[in-house]
C-alpha cells in the first residue's frame, strides 16, 4: 500500500489511471477504522482494480469543537487494517492541503430541505462541512466510483445531491450497514462507551426493529413517541429524534403508507456519546 500526503504525490501515484475512470474506487474516512470501513474497501475491490482510501478528520463538519477534539484516532492500527484489506493507496492530507486558504468564508452548497430536517436541524452547518471536504477530496482523487456506508444515511443523500450539483462524473455506491452481533451499527464513536454503555447501545437497533414490525399499522407520530420512550427507558440520556421519513427526500411521513419508500432514522445520546442509526422499513426478514 502506498501512502501519500500531498496532492502532487496523490496525482503522481494515480498517474496511470484516467480521471474519473471506473478503475478507481474511493472510500473517504475520518479514521478510527472498524470492520464497517473495511467492508467498503472489500466492496471497492469488487468494483475497481485501484482502491483509494483517505483518512482526514474534517474540522468544518463539527459544529461542536469538543466533539472534534474527542474524535478517536488510531492511525497505526488503521494503516494495518487497510493494508490487510488490500487498499492500494492511502491519502493522508493535512488541513492546509485541502483548505489552502483556510476554513473561513468557504462556499455554500445548495442543499435545500436537507439542511432543514433531522441532522440538518440538530447539527447546523454539518452538511455544508461534509460537502466542502468531500468535494475537495473528489477533485483530488478523481475517482469513477465513490463508496459510502448506509449507516450515515442522511450524509449519503447529501453527497448524492452534491454529485448532482457539481456534475462530477462519479458513481455513488451505498453499502449496507455493518452491525455487531447484537445489532449495534459499527461506529468509531462506539469505542467511547463504557462496557455497560456498549450493552445499552444495542437498544437503538432493537427499537428500530420494533418500529419496523409496527409499520404501517400505527400512525407515525404514535410510533415515534413510543420509540423515544423505549430508548429513554433503556438508559439513553436523551433523544434528538426518531423519525420516519421518505427514503429519497427525507421529508417526514405524516401518514402511514406502505406504498411510500420509508426509512426510520434515530439520533440519541448515551453516556454523552451521540449515536445515529437508521433502518429501511418493510425490508427486514420476519
Amino acid at each position: 500500500m502506498t501512502i501519500v500526503h500531498s496532492l502532487q504525490a496523490l496525482r503522481k501515484a494515480l498517474s496511470g489511471a484516467p480521471a474519473h475512470h471506473p478503475s478507481v474506487a474511493f472510500v473517504p474516512t475520518m479514521g478510527a477504522l472498524h470492520h464497517g470501513h473495511i467492508s467498503l474497501v472489500a466492496a471497492s475491490r469488487q468494483l475497481s482494480p485501484t482502491v483509494v482510501v483517505s483518512i482526514f478528520v474534517n474540522p468544518t463538519q463539527f459544529n461542536d469543537p469538543a466533539d472534534f477534539a474527542r474524535y478517536p484516532k488510531s492511525l497505526e492500527q488503521d494503516i494495518d487494517m487497510l493494508e490487510a484489506a488490500g487498499t492500494h493507496l492511502l491519502f493522508l492530507p493535512e488541513v492546509a492541503t485541502l483548505y489552502p486558504q483556510g476554513t473561513q468564508h468557504l462556499p455554500a452548497y445548495p442543499l435545500g430541505r436537507l439542511e432543514e430536517l433531522l441532522e440538518g436541524v440538530h447539527r447546523p452547518g454539518h452538511f455544508q462541512g461534509v460537502c466542502q471536504v468531500v468535494h475537495r477530496l473528489l477533485e483530488a482523487v478523481q475517482p469513477g466510483q465513490l463508496l459510502l456506508g448506509a449507516k450515515d444515511y442522511q450524509q449519503c443523500m447529501v453527497i448524492r445531491q452534491l454529485l448532482q450539483h457539481t456534475t462530477l462524473p462519479t458513481q455513488l455506491h451505498i453499502v449496507p450497514t455493518m452491525r455487531e452481533a447484537d445489532g449495534l451499527a459499527m461506529s468509531s464513536r462506539n469505542r467511547r462507551l463504557s462496557a455497560d454503555g456498549r450493552r445499552q447501545a444495542a437498544s437503538i437497533y432493537r427499537t428500530l426493529r420494533w418500529f419496523d414490525s409496527q409499520w404501517p399499522h400505527q400512525p407515525p407520530a404514535v410510533l415515534e413517541a413510543e420509540a423515544s420512550r423505549q430508548l429513554l427507558a433503556a438508559g439513553f440520556d436523551s433523544v434528538d429524534y426518531i423519525s420516519i421519513s421518505h427514503a429519497h427526500t427525507l421529508e417526514p411521513l405524516l401518514q402511514a403508507d406502505a406504498n411510500e419508500p420509508a426509512v426510520v432514522l434515530a439520533a440519541a445520546f448515551l453516556e454523552g456519546v451521540r449515536l445515529i442509526d437508521n433502518l429501511p422499513l418493510g425490508q427486514q426478514p420476519a
